[in-house]
């Protein structure tokens, strides 16, 4: 096999096989085709491939591995290359009974998790409202992660009432599983691990097959997946591990840094090669994302470095609002085209998938056709089409088709089967299903928790629908998000993933703020029935001849692994990237810059960097103050439209001082803004009331000012300078005392 076609440091690390190996692989660096060719290496000194075991995060990473290496030495049986939890997988299916299962064992997916929780709460009587499943089954997965018991968790974890509840669903749900001959995904690894460690005849077994051990990503790896690659390599030390620390993304999902950062303490002898020669980027791009990971301490100090030309300086431009910046995007989008690329160069990285929503609409309007990957587009996302769906009946109760959809979202307890017994019940009555239910005796023929849920819902769209004319499009929302339970269903789950589609909902907020000031800008009604109609059309799927490519839209995190000739990577300020949750920490901050780091280094030819000086962030605008990235990147190195590039002091010091930003527009504020916390303040005043006495000055959404002249049981009546007397519902109708 020849080596020629490799620099000087892959083909050290190809032929290095005995001893522990970290190969420190920057961006772009060719680490794959390392890894390949060091399997192959070995095979052809006479390693058997039985003796080989590879192991990395994804089936499409595994099957791309295997197939590399079988094009350089042919078919390879016995060869394990696969990821962490089909290792584990196959180990126990090998010892099933030293782990007290059966050869047939079987492995839970998600769905099947939940009806176990499901299960455990009718028999103990838990109600899914105090305790959401998201919230239970996270919780357990970081016990596993851990290797923690449930007594375990109750003796790490605070004395409780709550824990005292997830530690008794925890310990149910365990003994369910081995009562069902059974294991969760988390399950696979910890398993695995307890068949190694408590059993040393096992664990002597895979030492002697697997002589060489190799793992790739291994900056992602957590600590039950660090335990299972130091005990199989720990008898002959043959392991080679493969990551970048810089590129150390997911601490959030679990992994842990240390163990790449410590793997020269880990395993002692270790010899360390560095794979710093990018094949992908431009020397400009390089340096512009060395000079900000460098500023992380946490890291092995190493630096990106290529043969390929300069390049064009990093763009980087401050618009005047997040309007303005999706806009310009667009329009460089449009000019890079006609000079000859095609769209499928372009990707835009943003860091939270609310952000897609103003690239969209602007996209739409120039005309480009975009995809948005690793998630749906913004107006086709589960909690954006629920909330149209509440709107759509507020303006049609007979709309049967919106009913199914949000009927049960939040968890109401109405399956199917209890569904299609009353959409039968309507049919014969000749009504809607909606207008079947504002029938108080309909709802009583439910059962009592679903009857209180399901009225709760029901009232808030017959109020919506009563106090229309009354009420703005956005105070509709607000009573929707909130009256039917929605938000606060996702803010108990506290997961990653409700955290991230309340992001769109109150995103989703801003766009109809943009509706009402639009309406109101050319002395129009904003109306519910002409927003629905706009949402309608938004979100139509544009039909594009896919040889002409699209744009990728993608988070950053998304991005990791992939590269495009051109990238924008938009918001780049501080509250957004480094977002407000990273700012309370150092660690929070490092991990933010890595996820710069990967972001900028996605870009073959071209980067394009911006920021927003005023953005809306859930219904809220407020000016911002440039992301310290910003600041970190070597001036020389940045082609800045407009003046406002400034060089200052170090970043920590002017957070420090409390010093201007670096455009000198915003003071930073005393702690970082964070854009969810205000728009809940908001949504939470919208839905409660003041009590209301005859002669209170008041201000109304829509109406603006007027006085109390009557109030009564729920309703107050107003006589406003210019609508007239109108009366109003009390708690529903957006009216503050002035």
């Amino acid at each position: 096999m020849k080596l020629d076609h490799l620099n000087k440091e892959q083909r050290e690390a190809v032929q290095y096989t005995e001893g522990p190996l970290l190969i420190l692989a920057g961006a772009g660096s060719g680490k794959t085709q390392t890894m390949t060719h060091r399997i192959a290496y070995l095979i052809e000194q006479g390693v058997h491939p039985y003796n080989i075991l590879a192991v990395t995060f994804t089936n499409k990473a595994a099957r791309e591995m295997r197939d590399r290496v079988e094009k350089l030495v042919g078919v390879c049986p016995g060869m394990w290359i696969m990821t962490f939890h089909a290792m584990s997988l196959r180990m126990l299916r090998e010892h099933p009974d030293r782990i007290g299962y059966t050869q047939s064992f079987v492995v839970y997916d998600t769905v099947d998790q939940k009806a176990v929780l499901k299960g455990i709460y009718k028999e103990r009587n838990i109600d899914s409202r105090d305790y959401p499943y998201p919230v239970l089954t996270s919780i357990i997965s970081k016990c596993k992660e851990r290797d923690w018991s449930p007594e375990k968790f109750l003796e790490m974890e605070m004395d409780t009432h709550t824990n005292r509840v997830y530690y008794q669903v925890y310990k149910d749900y365990e003994a369910e599983l081995k009562k069902n001959n059974a294991m969760d995904f988390d399950d696979l690894l910890l398993n695995a691990y307890h068949l190694l460690n408590n059993n040393e005849d096992v664990l002597e077994e895979y030492r002697r097959r697997f002589k060489y051990v190799m793992v790739d990503e291994y900056q992602d790896t957590n600590h039950i997946q660090y335990q299972l690659v130091r005990m199989i390599s720990e008898g002959h030390r043959n392991i080679c591990v493969v990551g970048d620390d810089d590129q150390c993304i997911y601490q959030w999902r679990g992994a842990d840094i240390r163990n790449i950062l410590d793997f020269e303490k880990d395993f002692k002898g270790t010899k360390v090669i560095k794979l710093e020669q990018n094949y992908r980027s431009y020397k400009n791009i390089l340096a512009c994302a060395n000079s900000v990971i460098k500023n992380n301490r946490r890291r092995k100090i190493k630096k990106l470095w290529t043969d390929r030309e300069d390049g064009d300086l990093v763009i980087y431009n401050r618009l005047d609002s997040d309007k303005e910046e999706a806009q310009y995007v667009a329009q460089e989008i449009h000019f890079l085209k006609e000079l000859g690329r095609s769209y499928d160069d372009f990707a835009v990285l943003y860091r939270t998938n609310a952000q897609s929503r103003l690239f969209e609409d602007a996209f739409k309007r120039a005309g480009i056709p975009y995809q948005v990957l690793s998630g749906f587009s913004f107006y086709e996302r589960k909690e954006t089409k629920d909330m149209i769906s509440y709107m759509r009946l507020v303006v049609n109760p007979k709309d049967d088709v919106a009913l199914e959809r949000v009927i049960n979202e939040p968890k109401r307890g109405i399956g199917p089967t209890t569904f299609a017994k009353y959409k039968a019940l309507a049919s014969v009555k000749g009504t809607s299903i909606f207008e079947c239910l504002l029938d108080d005796e309909t709802l009583e023929s439910f059962p009592k928790r679903a009857r209180e849920s399901l009225k709760a819902m029901v009232d808030v769209i017959r109020e919506c629908m009563d106090e229309r004319e009354n009420l703005r499009v956005s105070d509709i929302y607000d009573d929707l998000l909130i009256k039917t339970g929605y938000l606060p269903s996702l803010e108990a789950q506290n997961t990653q993933e409700a955290e991230s589609r309340i992001e769109n909902l109150l995103d989703f907020k801003s766009f109809i703020y943009d509706y009402e000031k639009e309406k109101e800008d050319a002395s129009e009604e904003a109306t519910l029935e002409e927003f629905l109609e706009r949402v309608s059309t938004q979100s139509d799927t544009d039909k594009y001849d896919e040889a002409d490519g699209k744009v990728t839209m993608m988070t950053m995190h998304s991005a990791k692994g992939l590269e495009f000739p051109v990238v924008f990577m938009p918001g780049l300020e501080d509250g957004l990237f480094p977002s407000f949750r990273s700012m309370d920490s150092e660690e929070g901050i490092e991990e933010e810059r890595r996820l710069c780091y990967v972001g900028m280094t996605r870009a073959r030819e071209k980067l394009i960097l911006t920021s927003a000086q005023y953005r809306v962030s859930y219904g809220h605008g407020d000016f911002t103050r440039e992301s310290m990235f910003i600041s970190e990147v070597d001036h020389k190195l940045l082609d800045v439209i407009g003046d406002v590039y400034r060089p200052t002091r170090r970043i920590d010091d002017r957070l420090k001082t409390g010093n201007s930003s670096l455009d000198g527009f915003a003071r930073p504020p005393a702690a970082p803004y964070d854009p969810l916390r205000f728009a809940r303040q908001q949504m939470n005043k919208a839905s409660s009331s003041d009590a209301f006495m005859e002669g209170d000055q008041v201000s109304h959404g829509k109406f603006g000012h007027g006085i109390v002249i009557e109030t009564g049981p729920g309703t107050v009546t107003v006589n406003f300078d210019e609508f007239g007397v109108k009366k109003l519902a009390v708690g529903l109708a957006p009216l503050k005392k002035i």
